[in-house]
């Protein structure tokens, strides 16, 4: 077995967990590696010496933003991604330190299941295309006012929302800025899209569901400087008056490794504080 680990070093603890998983995993007899500019650090082989298909699993050490980080640079890494926490709010990376090594033992012991998680494609004009886990945001940047964004769903017209700007957002990423900006809380299971306004003018605009097969065009309509395209806050497209951005469902997944003493519902209640409790 071979496993890849992508500590994050500016976390404090960082460093000397991943040299702890590197020790335990030796013992079990697993391959280690991990980036090459931090394989002297951690001492271990280089991530390089391998072929990307030889990677069993990854394991992150941070949070969402980290495995976020992963996704985008390494793009033909498929292995499934064990996340540790080492943030605060991690709905992906939802492993906490105490239960690093009994989670390692699961995992070597094929005690877990693969979660296939959607991904997102957006295209512009020209035909530059790229993906995101979370979400497309179209934001009016520079802009010191409101931007007027004309969205069609399959070429049927939806709406023109005035507005700080638009999130595109898949079921992983309706838990970050989406949720932020009032939309729901989408099931990473169920297969589907969030469009959610950012700061609208009318009230009355409120995020909206749609199916998967269904593909979105965004028009900036404003006679303004350019708004900006980022997919999971990795990269900024220009978009200029009169464009249009395509977003649909990307063919690309990524797969997380779910251990069996872990559930959705368990993180989202102890990531969002929420306080209820059962009744006998």
């Amino acid at each position: 077995m071979k496993i890849a680990l992508f500590p994050n070093i500016q976390k404090r603890q960082s460093k000397s967990i991943a040299i702890g998983i590197k020790e335990f995993l030796h013992k079990e007899g697993v391959d280690v590696l991990v980036e090459d500019e931090e394989a002297k650090l951690i001492d271990c082989e280089k991530l390089s010496s391998v072929k990307p298909e030889e990677i069993d699993f990854s394991i992150s050490f941070g949070g969402d933003g980290t495995i976020l980080r992963i996704i985008h640079k390494y793009p033909h890494l498929n292995a499934p991604i064990l996340g540790i926490n080492l943030g605060s709010l991690g709905f992906l990376a939802d492993i906490p330190v105490p239960e690093i090594y009994p989670s390692l033992h699961d995992l070597i012991n094929g005690e877990y299941q693969i979660l296939e998680r959607l991904m997102i494609e957006g295209e512009t004009l020209d035909g530059k295309k790229f993906s995101a886990v979370n979400d497309m945001v179209v934001h009016r940047a520079q802009n010191p006012s409101l931007v007027d964004l004309s969205i069609h769903v399959d070429g049927h017209y939806l709406n023109t929302f005035s507005a700080d700007g638009i999130i595109i957002s898949t079921p992983c990423g309706s838990t970050a800025y989406s949720l932020a900006a009032g939309g729901p809380i989408i099931e990473p299971g169920i297969t589907a899209l969030v469009i959610t306004p950012i700061s609208a003018h009318t009230i009355s605009n409120r995020p909206i569901v749609i199916r998967p097969d269904e593909d979105i065009q965004i028009q900036y309509l404003s006679e303004a400087m350019p708004v900006e395209v980022s997919n999971d806050g990795f990269s900024i497209h220009k978009l200029k008056t009169g464009e249009v951005f395509t977003i649909r469902f990307s063919e690309r997944i990524f797969r997380l490794v779910s251990l069996k003493q872990h559930d959705y519902f368990a993180t989202l209640r102890t990531k969002l504080g929420w306080a209820g409790k059962m009744r006998a």
